[in-house]
């Protein structure tokens, strides 16, 4: 069941502070309606969606809107103490500054839905003018969209740090980046070729001439990157829709990978493995993501505690989002260890 909100008497400020502007301009009891529908009557997106004759995503900015214009009081009928001890937990256990851990349905549930709409709302407070953010890829990552508040952002500047992956557009690391980009009206940066060339040769050969080393060198002066960690299941993305093969997986897992950060793979202390595919992929280099002050890992589910672990070692990062399942295990996983 959907968390407890009210909905607040409707206050329509003379003049809508900035960020809330935009929001204004519409229809406010079109807004009141949609949120009404969602948080009262408990509709999904699609049956507003359909009740109003406007678009899912048309429905999404609606509700993002309530809330900035604070129509929309949210009283959570759950203890939220437990999860501010998990995110305290984490925060000591490995050394990160700041731990978002999101509320979980049921050890079944799909958790990059509420890990993607933590990371969503994280970014959206996060960005601000003259920023560089390098963004990686991945089913969590794509979630966090319909979470982001859209804005114009002045001098952002958005670098996918991935190349491309054909076999998958929903997935597509360009793809994500280009959509993140034009919510805020910001340049997007793209590597302009496949994710895995065929030997390091190409690689080197796009690089050098092929005008590449220029994103390579933007990305070194990066703010903040924000990247997921992928496992070694057959049913990860990168293997599920084949850009992976299952031979070159198998052998993988035989030098001691764990998972992956943006097609690196990585053992279980975060230490890349000796493994051709670690030579001819195309990405901006794990060492390079470690030089951004502020360095976001969203990712969740029971099995890759180990990648995450290891993404973890490997990144460093300054902030790590997950759900409240994944954190009670890697939390568990340590005690064991120790």
């Amino acid at each position: 069941m959907r968390k407890r909100e009210e909905i607040s008497n409707v206050r329509v400020p003379a003049e809508p502070a900035e960020g809330a502007a935009s929001a204004g301009r519409r229809s406010a009891h079109l807004r009141l309606r949609a949120a009404w529908m969602y948080y009262v009557e408990e509709m999904t997106q699609n049956a507003i969606a359909d009740r109003l004759g406007i678009g899912r995503v048309t429905v999404v900015r609606l509700l993002n809107d309530a809330r900035a214009l604070h129509e929309v009081r949210v009283s959570v009928n759950r203890d939220l103490a437990d999860l501010l001890q998990l995110e305290f937990a984490l925060q000591e256990a490995f050394g990160i500054k700041e731990a978002v851990v999101a509320p979980l349905s049921g050890k079944d549930a799909d958790p990059s839905l509420p890990i993607g709409a933590a990371a969503g709302e994280y970014v959206s407070r996060l960005l601000r003018n003259d920023m560089r953010i390098g963004l990686g890829w991945g089913r969590t990552l794509i979630n966090a969209l319909p979470f982001v508040s859209e804005r114009a952002v002045a001098n952002l500047s958005v670098v996918s740090l991935l190349g491309g992956i054909t076999k998958t557009k929903q997935y597509n690391p360009s793809e994500f980046a280009w959509q993140f980009a034009r919510l805020f009206k910001a340049d997007c940066y793209l590597i302009a070729a496949p994710a895995l060339v065929d030997s390091v040769e190409t690689k080197r050969a796009l690089i050098e001439r092929c005008g590449l080393k220029d994103i390579l060198d933007f990305a070194r002066r990066l703010d903040a990157v924000v990247v997921g960690a992928g496992a070694m299941s057959s049913d990860d993305t990168i293997f599920r829709f084949g850009f992976v093969g299952e031979r070159e997986r198998r052998s993988l897992a035989a030098k001691g990978a764990v998972g992956d950060l943006l097609c690196h793979y990585y053992d279980r202390k975060g230490r890349l493995v000796d493994h051709p595919i670690n030579e001819a992929v195309m990405a901006v280099p794990i060492e390079i993501l470690t030089k951004a002050s502020v360095r976001v890992l969203a990712s969740g589910g029971t099995h890759k505690t180990q990648a995450i672990r290891g993404a973890i070692a490997a990144l460093r990062p300054t902030v790590f989002i997950t759900d409240e399942v994944t954190a009670k295990a890697l939390l568990t996983e340590g005690v064991r260890s120790e």
